[in-house]
């Protein structure tokens, strides 16, 4: 075993090409120290069953990390994504499950078809914007917006607050310098939002998570809210920019926007397979000390899951047909008690959105190289900045 020397998992050149950085990381076995901003470390998880196990064992590790966060500077940028808050993310036991009952039910109350109309209606006049004009931004004008219009109706966020909110939840997943003033700004959106539905209940989540029989508190409220927010936009934007990119520059994909054999739904399932929107995060905290894959592991100690590394590591080899069952076997969505509870919702809103855009501009192409497109740096999510594309301009939508 080499020295174990943390690799850094922020700045342009782990943001460029994440996929070296892990085949680096794997001369450390299962777990491999990195640094998730200047001076903070990490194991991260690589290994796809030392993965796995990590998700379900809810007896050697804890979800709660203010033991950790207590030995991580204040103002470190890292914290707004990891520090606790009390919210399902953090949480452990009978906690955990009021929250996740409070986040699951609520969820459960969209009605996919109502969900699916909300997400055409919103993709329609996202594209009419831009159609007439041969040229997109397909990250700004499309990816990122879309999310944001279903949000905003589920929600009940107004206009005026929504760039507000998608600034708020980038700023906090970039970590970056700004990312304590992006969450506090995006709490106080939230907070706002809680105190005007506790007076004037409305059929949107936040009046259904006030109203659930969990009986959340305004603070617990707050939390849920914000959590469910920023983990359902963010993910969702990368998803649809992630898979996009995925369908113009993989041959296999050139029939589709002509209505070709491979679909959207395929290119997404490729996606979350190869480029998770969330690449690493999950964060476990040892109860006591602990060896774990050949690790020794101290109480309290960061320890997070790269979905990424570990999907490279047991993906199904491109182009051959993958079972069914195989679809949900990535880890784009956690797993264990603290998976995703928003899965369905997000890749009925993913799936819709790219296919009624490629249903209508069936000639887009990139206009730079793809190896020219820029990423967001930064240790958790997969996004790029950008994804500008040409076609043929077409009015009367």
């Amino acid at each position: 075993m080499t020295t174990a020397t943390p690799l850094a998992l922020y700045g342009p050149d782990f943001a460029a090409d994440p996929a070296a950085h892990y085949e680096r990381l794997r001369v450390h076995g299962p777990l491999a120290p990195v640094e998730l901003a200047p001076g903070v470390e990490a194991l991260l998880v690589i290994d796809y069953q030392a993965a796995l196990d990590l998700l379900r064992d809810t007896h050697t590790f804890s979800k709660d990390p203010r033991a950790w966060q207590a030995t991580v500077p204040q103002d470190s940028p890292i914290l707004p994504m990891l520090a606790y808050r009390p919210t399902a993310l953090f949480s452990d036991g009978e906690t955990h499950a009021r929250y996740r009952a409070a986040i699951t039910d609520s969820l459960g109350l969209i009605e996919p078809h109502v969900l699916q109309r909300q997400v055409a209606v919103a993709a329609q006049r996202l594209i009419r914007d831009f159609a007439a004009t041969g040229t997109a931004d397909l990250v700004t004008q499309y990816a990122r917006q879309l999310p944001l219009h279903v949000f905003n109706s589920w929600f009940g966020v107004p206009e005026e607050d929504s760039e507000r909110l998608v600034n708020g939840i980038a700023g906090m997943v970039n970590s970056a310098a700004n990312a304590a003033a992006a969450y506090a700004d995006l709490v106080a959106v939230v907070t706002r939002l809680v105190a005007d539905r506790r007076a004037r209940p409305r059929r949107d989540l936040i009046s259904w998570f006030l109203a659930h029989p969990a009986g959340l508190e305004n603070d617990e409220v707050i939390r849920q809210i914000t959590l469910t927010m920023s983990a359902g936009h963010e993910p969702s934007t990368n998803l649809i920019g992630n898979a996009l990119l995925h369908m113009l520059t993989d041959p296999r994909y050139a029939g589709s926007l002509y209505g070709g054999a491979m679909t959207a739904h395929e290119a997404i399932n490729e996606v979350l397979w190869q480029d998770p929107p969330m690449a690493n995060f999950s964060a476990h905290y040892p109860r006591y000390d602990t060896d774990f894959h050949g690790r020794r592991l101290r109480a309290g100690q960061l320890v997070l899951v790269s979905y990424a590394a570990a999907n490279l590591q047991s993906r199904p080899e491109v182009g051959h047909d993958l079972p069914r069952s195989g679809e949900n076997a990535h880890l784009a969505w956690a797993a264990g008690p603290h998976g995703c509870p928003a899965r369905q919702p997000a890749l009925l809103i993913a799936i819709t959105a790219i296919e009624r855009l490629t249903s209508h501009l069936t000639d887009m192409e990139l206009t730079c190289s793809p190896t020219d497109l820029i990423w967001r740096p930064g240790p958790f999510h997969r996004a790029l900045t950008a994804l500008p594309v040409r076609f043929t301009p077409l009015t009367g939508l």
